[in-house]
């Protein structure tokens, strides 16, 4: 009897997810923001590229879908949506776009660096909230307008750069499938176990920042510099910070990017920039001792 009413209960749950992802309504969200998302299950991601900056780190200038992304995802629940994103800020953007986000309802849940001696230097502000989609929307973009973010999306290209790497052998190794994001190789491997906020399970993973993150920008002759962020369990910190600096590999920030989550996460920053294929090992040797899924 407790297992059919347990499955009565999940079936209902769905129903009530799939019931509010419907009355949403996405076209609404979509002007608010001044651009089209990327959709994956029920979640709606809005890409803010800061292409309007150019970055250098040790001579490599970082393209805007290796390190500059910011985004903001939305997903169906309590009766409205659940936001999150990370913003890529200058310094002096920082406190009127966080002062914007706060006057708009919203929620700032950390703000950090991802990268070292970048030029100019970046900061990332993490962003979260509940609520009716459209008026986060509008918050966030109206919080957006008052840095140099571009507001108007950037025409996507005929087709990507080509990536002057052995993508096959780097997926092969990290045991995961990437895509060409903007001349980028970058993949995403979530955590075995789910990830709840509020009661809600944080899913897709990867759309809802809380799957391990791994880019390869190439730099020539079967090199890459290589960035993205762990996400870990407490346990977890220690034997990857080691593992990572025991192949060469810099951590560059550790930290939290959200409150409530449970089980509590933490995500590590790294980069580097040598032979792809033996820093590809070297990150599958540190997924190797996370709760990482299998593909």
């Amino acid at each position: 009897m407790r297992a059919i009413q347990v499955a009565a209960i999940c079936a209902l749950a769905t129903i009530g997810t799939a019931a509010s992802a419907q009355e949403i309504d996405w076209s609404r969200v979509d002007a608010a923001f001044g651009r089209k998302p990327a959709v994956a299950g029920d979640v709606h991601r809005y890409g803010f590229p800061r292409t309007d900056l150019s970055v250098t780190l040790d001579g490599v200038t970082i393209k805007p879908s290796f390190a500059l992304g910011g985004w903001i995802a939305l997903k169906p629940a309590h009766g409205g949506a659940m936001a999150m994103g990370d913003l890529v800020l200058l310094e002096t953007e920082v406190n009127p776009v966080m002062a914007k986000l706060l006057a708009g309802g919203l929620e700032v849940t950390a703000v950090h660096n991802h990268l070292l001696r970048a030029s100019p230097a970046t900061f990332y502000m993490h962003v979260g909230g509940h609520g009716d989609p459209v008026k986060m929307a509008t918050a966030i973009h109206d919080a957006l307008a008052v840095s140099k973010t571009p507001m108007t999306p950037p025409a996507p290209p005929a087709s990507p750069p080509a990536i002057d790497l052995d993508t096959a052998q780097i997926d092969q190794i990290i045991g995961a499938k990437g895509t060409n994001n903007g001349g980028v190789w970058g993949m995403g491997v979530p955590r075995r176990d789910p990830i709840t906020e509020s009661g809600m399970q944080i899913a897709p993973a990867g759309p809802m920042g809380v799957a391990t993150a791994i880019n390869f920008q190439p730099t020539g002759g079967g090199k890459a510099a290589i960035t993205g962020d762990f996400v870990l369990a407490g346990d977890e910190v220690q034997p990857v910070l080691k593992t990572l600096r025991e192949n060469g590999i810099e951590v560059t920030a550790l930290h939290s990017h959200m409150l409530n989550e449970q089980p509590r996460m933490y995500f590590m920053h790294f980069w580097a920039n040598d032979d792809a294929i033996k820093l590809a090992k070297a990150l599958r040797a540190a997924l190797d001792k996370t709760a990482s899924a299998k593909s």
